[in-house]
């Protein structure tokens, strides 16, 4: 068994300073193997939010993982946006955009999706695609395999924010390589299940969108992050979210994915 904690969407620049420390004692606190963040780490590609976000990194007991969102590169310095996207990500975070992590029972695989011509949108794109297939071939079997992402490949319908381009042919391909779990956030809204549609050679996955686990740009619910306990069978995964009055956060909610279940072979 490993335990994986997903946290997404910090927005440091936006976040609550009210909620680090408690954050910081229930990451901690929870034994964990790996923390997964799944981009937005800052709210504008400032230096001194990307300072926050590696003192925050650096307060974390176990290895992080990383992958970055659309406010990791500035939207109002477009020249620098277009030339030099990444310049004080792979300062502050991690020269690697797509990091790999794995023990014996899990492997997980970090995906750019973030678009710099589309600051939104986000784009998975045939050479990214391609990394993460070859990363998840290279885990082998035995292991449960997991991508890490900012934006989802599917997403409830009433979001306000539209699908990536392409979502259904990207995620179609990550489940033909292989993945099993697909972690991702940019929603700001908490959302576990199975995917809604499957691909034409019956590959299935299971999806888990995080919230944001600091940021006060929230859409109508707690803050919160998962923590997943990962065996090569699948996966319990449970939804921590902040207690205002407790002051801490807390398990909400609880789901578990099986992979003899949810992704029939």
């Amino acid at each position: 068994m490993s335990r994986l904690l997903h946290l997404s969407d910090l927005h440091f620049g936006r976040d609550r300073e009210d909620l680090l420390e408690p954050l910081l004692t229930a990451v901690n606190g929870l034994g964990a193997d790996l923390v997964a963040i799944s981009g937005d780490l800052t709210q504008r590609a400032r230096q001194r939010e990307y300072e926050k976000a590696r003192a925050f990194i650096d307060r974390i007991a176990a290895p992080v993982l990383s992958v970055p969102g659309n406010h990791d590169i500035p939207l109002h310095r477009p020249l620098t946006r277009l030339f030099a996207p990444w310049r004080y990500y792979r300062r502050w975070i991690d020269t690697n955009l797509e990091p790999v992590f794995s023990t014996d029972v899990m492997a997980v695989v970090g995906v750019n999706t973030v678009n710099r011509y589309a600051w939104q949108s986000g784009h998975l794109g045939p050479a990214r695609l391609a990394r993460a297939c070859r990363a998840l071939d290279a885990a082998g079997g035995g292991r449960l395999r997991i991508i890490v992402a900012h934006h989802p490949l599917e997403q409830p319908e009433d979001s306000r924010k539209k699908l990536m381009p392409r979502a259904r042919e990207a995620l179609g391909q990550l489940l033909g390589c292989g993945a099993d779990l697909i972690l991702s956030g940019h929603l700001h809204v908490w959302h576990a299940g199975a995917f809604a549609r499957s691909t034409e050679d019956n590959n299935f996955g299971f999806q888990l969108h995080a919230g944001t686990s600091l940021s006060s740009r929230v859409r109508g619910e707690e803050n919160n992050f998962n923590v997943i306990d990962v065996s090569p069978a699948g996966a319990d995964i449970s939804r921590y979210g902040y207690d205002e009055d407790a002051r801490t956060y807390v398990p909400r909610q609880s789901v578990r994915f099986d992979k003899a279940q949810d992704n029939p072979q």
